[in-house]
């Protein structure tokens, strides 16, 4: 009996302290996940589709061939007709947060099918998030525009990180996180019917809530390898630029040249 008082005291303190605090304490989020209290945003997407500019900002990149530029993606894509894509995957180094401000801001880096020309997205990445001057790293995976799914798994600045997403037919996709430095894999199996499937990409996201795209956290330098669709290395089929940009037309990050295994990088620029 004292046994479970203790916990049950211990509950009710630490939901005290993500009422009233912006530290890096956890809280439940969608479906069980959890997320640092000072994230939980109304509306919070790590993930989602992207999302284009509109006036001069996107005409001055439209007329680009390969190239085009968003207000949330960087990174590359690579495009086709409906169920041209059956699998993607990459993989990347945690980076380091940078947080020198008393200001949330949020950073996503992920592979995924879908997104580029339709409204889902089969997706599952990392985050390197400020909340304040406090970094927070976490996984997860999301079948936009169902609610993202974080995962409690211990994850660190420079951790190694592989993600894959495959259908596997019958409307089944499977979503794989794992952190090889920590020694842990994340597995979900997901049913879910009459998805386009017609791009795959390798992305780094400033995240959105119900509000619109937040400020991109500072992460350094992210470096992607390996980066892959349907088992060919995405360098080889002359992909899509990514350029992320906020609303002045100003590049939020950059995105360097992929080579032709599949690696690149995206380096921080400013946060909006």
């Amino acid at each position: 009996m004292r046994y479970r008082w203790c916990i049950t005291l211990a509950v009710a303190l630490a939901s005290m302290l993500a009422a009233g605090s912006a530290s890096a304490a956890v809280t439940a989020g969608p479906h069980g996940s959890v997320r640092p209290a000072a994230l939980s945003v109304r509306g919070f997407r790590p993930g989602g589709s992207m999302i284009r500019p509109t006036g001069s900002a996107w005409a001055r990149a439209a007329g680009l061939r390969h190239q085009v530029e968003s207000t949330n993606w960087s990174g590359y894509a690579v495009t086709g007709g409906t169920g041209a894509f059956t699998s993607v995957s990459a993989s990347w180094t945690e980076p380091t947060g940078t947080c020198s401000t008393r200001r949330d801001q949020y950073s996503s880096f992920w592979v995924g099918l879908d997104g580029y020309s339709s409204d889902s997205v089969e997706q599952t990445g990392t985050d390197v998030d400020c909340a304040g001057r406090t970094p927070q790293y976490y996984g997860w995976y999301e079948m936009y525009p169902a609610y993202p799914v974080d995962f409690s798994n211990p994850m660190h600045p420079g951790d190694h990180i592989s993600a894959s997403v495959t259908f596997s037919g019958s409307d089944t996709y499977t979503l794989v996180l794992t952190d090889s430095t920590q020694g842990w894999t994340k597995s979900e199996t997901i049913n879910q019917p009459g998805l386009d499937r017609s791009s795959a990409e390798v992305i780094t996201e400033a995240p959105s809530s119900s509000s619109g795209v937040l400020p991109l956290a500072d992460f350094g330098t992210v470096n992607y390898t390996g980066a892959s669709d349907n088992g060919t290395s995405m360098g080889t089929q002359n992909p899509t630029e990514i350029i992320m940009i906020d609303n002045s037309g100003q590049e939020k990050d950059s995105t360097s040249a992929m080579t032709s295994s599949g690696s690149f990088s995206n380096t921080w620029i400013r946060s909006n």
